[in-house]
């Protein structure tokens, strides 16, 4: 199949048209949480939610791939570059680095921020977007509107990372509520709308769980594939953080990220992963957070206090701008190095499940000894990175605006 190890059959029939119907009703009912489904029915779902597409074949063996395609790509370059901003939307789980992504995405001139949506993950829901509403109010962007989406995966149970980032999910810094409220609209809803109003192709950035963009895949077909690209930050290729085998957004929804690589292949969306290979380069240190805090803004206290908070957490003298990096991306592409291959997430292993298969083999031959094939899903991976270029840009950005 195309993004996952499961075996065709346990009751689904890969050729009914009415397949995806009927994984999709499972899936939201589990989403809303109507029913979770016991264990042994889990695998059954699961194989229903994801071969409701249709198996993508590939031809060939050649196994090198180029890094990146020459000239310009109209989707993701819609118009003169040099004119216009690069219009974004943003899907977080607003922890520590979720919260200097969206400074980021909100504060640079080359970045049109049209929507944030939320989805539970390194927080519960509700603290997710109440974290959202403020640092978009510290940043002075009331006009980007913000929505609520899923509150758990689409089968896992939810679990998150306030372990890491504070009991309230951003750092405990003891900031206001704030006074912005969310868009009524449900996460999905909101994202259709502002796909379809787009008179250029959105980039969107899921730098969370993927479950919201899995159900705006199924739910709305047609705005997925007006998407110009997908970057999104999860998975690893050679590094994990949640198990052994897995990074944290994809452990957490293993099903959507799978699903989203299938919608990508079926509706020829570009894809990018900026996963846990490059994650942690981009650094800033404690000076640069008293430099910051001592600006005496609501931009320049946020973020000295996530950057303070988080070198305390981990005992050290500078502490990763983690899910910053994936935007970071959009403005300096020279900055992070990528490689396009195969890429599948294991949604079965015992040990290994949620961990994106990333197809390194470097070798041209007769494939007919393996299995599976190649994965259907070409993906840039990004392997490599100017971890201080990156660093720098967030800095420069985030204290301009903390002047």
């Amino acid at each position: 199949m195309a993004c996952a190890q499961l075996p065709l059959g346990a009751g689904v029939d890969d050729g009914d048209p009415l397949t995806g119907f009927v994984a999709l009703g499972v899936l939201l009912a589990v989403v809303v949480g109507v029913e979770d489904p016991p264990q042994p029915a889990r695998a059954r779902i699961a194989t229903a939610a994801v071969t409701a597409y249709r198996v993508v074949s590939r031809e060939g063996t050649r196994r090198r791939y180029p890094v990146a395609p020459t000239g310009r790509n109209p989707r993701l370059y819609p118009g003169p570059m040099s004119d216009s901003r690069i219009p974004v939307v943003l899907d977080v789980d607003t922890g520590v680095d979720d919260a200097c992504a969206l400074l980021l995405a909100g504060l640079h001139p080359g970045l049109d921020l049209r929507a944030v949506t939320c989805v539970g993950g390194n927080a519960p829901l509700a603290d997710v977007v109440r974290n959202t509403l403020t640092v978009l109010e510290a940043a002075g962007r009331s006009d980007v509107p913000v929505s609520a989406g899923s509150a758990r995966p689409l089968l896992e149970h939810p679990v998150d990372a306030r372990h890491v980032h504070g009991s309230d999910g951003m750092a405990d810094l003891g900031m206001p509520l704030p006074q912005l409220t969310p868009d009524p609209r449900h996460a999905v809803d909101l994202l259709k709308a502002v796909i379809e109003a787009s008179p250029q192709p959105l980039t969107l950035v899921p730098l969370a769980p993927m479950t919201n963009v899995a159900l705006l895949a199924r739910m709305h077909p047609q705005a997925f594939a007006q998407l110009g690209r997908i970057v999104f930050m999860g998975g690893g290729a050679q590094v994990s953080n949640a198990t052994a085998a897995a990074e944290f957004n994809v452990f957490h929804d293993p099903e959507a990220a799978a699903l989203v690589l299938d919608a990508c292949v079926e509706h020829g969306v570009p894809v990018t992963m900026y996963g846990l290979d490059v994650f942690y380069a981009p650094l800033v240190s404690r000076a640069d957070a008293a430099r910051l805090r001592q600006a005496g803004t609501p931009v320049g206290a946020l973020a000295g206090g996530l950057i303070d908070f988080m070198c305390r957490r981990f005992e050290s003298d500078t502490a990763t701008i983690g899910d910053a990096g994936a935007v970071a991306s959009l403005l300096l592409p020279e900055a992070v190095g990528t490689t396009r291959v195969p890429v599948r997430v294991e949604l079965m292993g015992s040990w290994t499940r949620g961990r994106t298969i990333v197809d390194l083999r470097d070798w041209s031959g007769d494939m007919d000894h393996d299995p599976h094939g190649l994965a259907p899903a070409m993906v840039d991976v990004a392997l490599s990175i100017d971890g201080p270029a990156v660093a720098n840009l967030w800095l420069t950005t985030v204290m301009g605006a903390g002047r």
